[in-house]
């Protein structure tokens, strides 16, 4: 599938990595950084969304989403993004996006507004009463994340791994350039997606806070996992 990413905001807290690790399937061991794993709450925009190939259809390509994610390892030392949760407002997305990906899509309600070069970003998942909020501004100035460095860690991931029904890891590759990435000027920002997936609720601001230019991407068909 071709689509665009843009309005990209990663929130991100560290945690220690028990607390990940017994809620990863079988071939997958919690990638660290520094002895830290991170929790990463990225709300979003998914435009053009279509597979390769088709035009993009004005009423279903265009979407919001809200994951919250960390960071993996297969048995032969790959790293990609686990999700726990990904709620979305387009609801064909949402049945698409759990049969082929097998990820743990949610229905949600969502919007966002621009002005003044800041996004005010909310979403409420189906059944819930609470409203996740952000308020942040779009980056103008970027730079690619430094090797090595923390925000290399975070953001430059080109894999994904799911479980399908029957407990079977997959994963799929994901292409887009580098993300230009720049700190955030994030003024309101919400943990309500974990405490949707049981997690408890950080004390303190998120240690890393970064915003993205719009990127292109090529998501690759999603194959069983069998490590080489």
């Amino acid at each position: 599938m071709h689509q665009r990413w843009s309005a990209l905001l990663f929130l991100h807290w560290p945690v220690d990595p028990a607390l990940i690790a017994p809620r990863l399937p079988t071939g997958l061991t919690v990638d660290t950084f520094a002895g830290q794993a991170y929790l990463g709450i990225v709300p979003f925009h998914m435009q053009r969304v279509r597979p390769v190939g088709l035009p993009p259809v004005p009423w279903l390509s265009w979407f919001h989403e809200l994951n919250l994610r960390t960071y993996v390892l297969d048995s032969n030392g790959k790293p990609g993004v686990w999700f726990f949760s990904l709620d979305c407002n387009q609801p064909i997305a949402v049945e698409l996006a759990r049969r082929a990906f097998h990820l743990p899509y949610q229905h949600a309600r969502m919007r966002s507004s621009l002005k003044n070069g800041r996004l005010l970003y909310q979403s409420t998942r189906r059944g819930e009463s609470i409203t996740a909020t952000f308020e942040y501004a779009l980056p103008n100035q970027t730079r690619t994340a430094t090797e090595g460095s923390l925000e290399a860690f975070l953001v430059e991931r080109y894999r994904l791994f799911s479980t399908d029904r029957s407990g079977n890891l997959h994963s799929g590759l994901v292409h887009h350039a580098p993300y230009q990435i720049a700190p955030a000027d994030c003024s309101q920002w919400s943990t309500e997606a974990l405490r949707l997936n049981n997690f408890p609720q950080p004390t303190s601001p998120p240690t890393s806070t970064l915003v993205a230019a719009p990127v292109d991407v090529r998501i690759y068909q999603l194959r069983k996992h069998f490590p080489i």
